[in-house]
């Protein structure tokens, strides 16, 4: 039987274990640390939901291996069995070293790959959709935010240490990111900025366009 297109595509989201005081830190000034926690539940859902309308192969990677899930995170493992999708564990010492080794990981069996946080709502289906089309043309794909990162990453080829050098959580990252790829010889395309949860104006933001 020939491949099918969606089946040569992986998409996975990653996210932390929801455990009080250890996510979406800066909302607790405005949350608390309870509100900061289900404020991670309900973008963690609302990331998925956006996901699997895409129509491809999802796989949910938390941060690390727990022995227990934390009760918190009954909504999630929940949706994932429901929707039947399988589960990774982030590898890594920094967030580029992650997302690499998902990425290279996942290439081994699938043409494309692609990851997005689960503080990333703004991510639609038919902005994975596109991501994954930019893909036939360019080696690596970003969506940038507007806090000068990024909400998605997709590649179709990895090269080794192409997410090195990169100073996470500052406003360069795109721009550094950029030009590790260029340096490496790896083609990138763009996609229209995006934006992400990660301040109280932000989970406003959120609040104001989201139905639930």
């Amino acid at each position: 039987m020939p491949k099918s297109p969606e089946s040569s595509v992986l998409v996975m989201q990653f996210s932390k274990w929801p455990e009080e005081g250890r996510v979406k830190t800066r909302l607790m000034p405005a949350l608390g640390a309870s509100g900061a926690l289900a404020a991670h539940v309900r973008l963690s859902l609302e990331v998925l939901d956006n996901l699997i309308a895409s129509g491809f192969p999802i796989q949910f990677w938390w941060d690390r291996a727990l022995d227990h899930a934390p009760e918190a995170a009954a909504p999630v493992l929940s949706k994932l069995d429901l929707a039947q999708i399988t589960t990774g564990i982030q590898q890594g010492e920094n967030l580029g070293q992650r997302m690499e080794a998902a990425l290279a990981q996942v290439l081994e069996n699938h043409d494309k790959a692609l990851v997005v946080g689960s503080d990333c709502p703004s991510v639609d289906p038919d902005y994975v959709r596109q991501a994954v089309a930019e893909l036939d043309m360019s080696d690596v794909v970003l969506g940038p935010s507007n806090d000068g990162g990024y909400v998605m990453i997709g590649a179709r080829r990895v090269v080794a240490g192409m997410l090195d050098g990169v100073n996470w959580g500052t406003g360069s990252v795109l721009d550094q990111t950029c030009t590790r790829m260029a340096g490496l010889g790896l083609s990138v395309s763009l996609l229209p900025p995006r934006w992400d949860v990660d301040e109280p104006e932000d989970w406003q933001r959120f609040l104001n366009q989201s139905p639930g």
